[in-house]
């Protein structure tokens, strides 16, 4: 999640980079943020939560919101204004989860493959490299006199020869480590991946899939959030107005369940309605029929696109 602000000049520090880890997450839950002073007075500020975690009551904007008021940043936002607001979810697998890059009369590049340096939060280097790998790949392929389709394997191959490789390859063992805690992730995961200890022969495997993490409400502890203040932090629809979110009312729904009845009686009745807080855009609402029932209602206008249903929820 991530917010565009306008501060105060005399607060701006251009080139200014923090970056947190966790809190105020709970320690089994893998997070962090980032704060770049950039442009004239502009700050970006971002909260990142790994859509692995475990409490269904956990609701990733809410604690986005509550980073903020930390009392060493919240200052910075003092006297400014937020003038954008957007979410997306993150291919932060790594290494171990980049796909086939290639099929006939394509190729899977950037970010789409999962090109993201995970420790860094970097990935637009990555994605350019991939990019020129693949256009070189594409040049050899169309100098070849053959009358068959193209097949770039040779993107493939430039792709394990490049510095790309190895530099996720370095860091393939930082993200997984954090399935086991955060005090463990920070030593296994800074051991593999920040010293000479990543030239060993392990690849650690990544934890449950996202969809599969979630544990049942009845032995979760509710999460109760701090209402929002209206200057450092806001409601879901004030900032949502600051997307440029733009749908018309009565277009067909987007958003399409692969059985309906699965959101009452097993994500409500077991998780709580976890959707109604894993999203960033306020998509998903439970509410009352006529006869006092609850039912899921999909705000489609409200969506920002962001694919987090697509990976929490494998029934949308």
């Amino acid at each position: 999640l991530k917010e565009v602000w306008k501060i105060d000049p005399e607060k701006h520090q251009p080139g200014s980079i923090t970056h947190t880890c966790n809190w105020p997450l709970d320690p089994q839950t893998y997070g962090g943020s980032f704060l770049y002073h950039w442009g004239d007075n502009l700050v970006s500020a971002g909260f990142v939560v790994g859509l692995d975690y475990e409490n269904p009551y956990l609701n990733p904007y809410r604690e986005f919101q509550r980073w903020k008021h930390h009392p060493d940043i919240v200052d910075v936002f003092k006297g400014g204004e937020c003038i954008s607001y957007g979410a997306r979810a993150i291919s932060e697998g790594g290494f171990q989860s980049i796909p086939k890059l290639y099929f006939p009369g394509g190729a899977i590049i950037g970010d789409s493959a999962g090109f993201l340096n995970v420790p860094r939060i970097k990935g637009t280097h990555t994605a350019m490299k991939s990019g020129i790998i693949c256009a070189e790949a594409v040049f050899e392929k169309l100098n070849e006199e053959s009358q068959d389709s193209i097949v770039l394997d040779n993107y493939e191959s430039k792709y394990r020869d490049s510095w790309l490789y190895k530099e996720l390859y370095n860091v393939r063992n930082f993200r997984p480590a954090f399935k086991y805690g955060l005090k463990a992730g920070i030593v296994i995961g800074g051991a593999l991946a920040l010293t000479p200890l990543r030239n060993l022969p392990i690849t650690l495997n990544h934890h449950k899939p996202d969809d599969k993490s979630l544990k049942l409400a009845k032995d979760c502890e509710e999460i109760e959030y701090p209402k929002p203040d209206g200057e450092i932090s806001f409601d879901l629809l004030t900032n949502l107005s600051r997307s440029n979110t733009n749908h018309e009312e009565d277009q067909p729904c987007h958003l399409k369940l692969r059985d309906p009845s699965i959101a009452v009686d097993h994500n409500l009745k077991n998780y709580a309605g976890p959707e109604q807080r894993f999203c960033p855009a306020g998509v998903y609402e439970f509410v009352e029929d006529t006869n006092g029932e609850k039912r899921l209602q999909i705000n489609q206008s409200n969506c920002i696109h962001c694919k987090t249903c697509d990976i929490k929820d494998s029934n949308i």
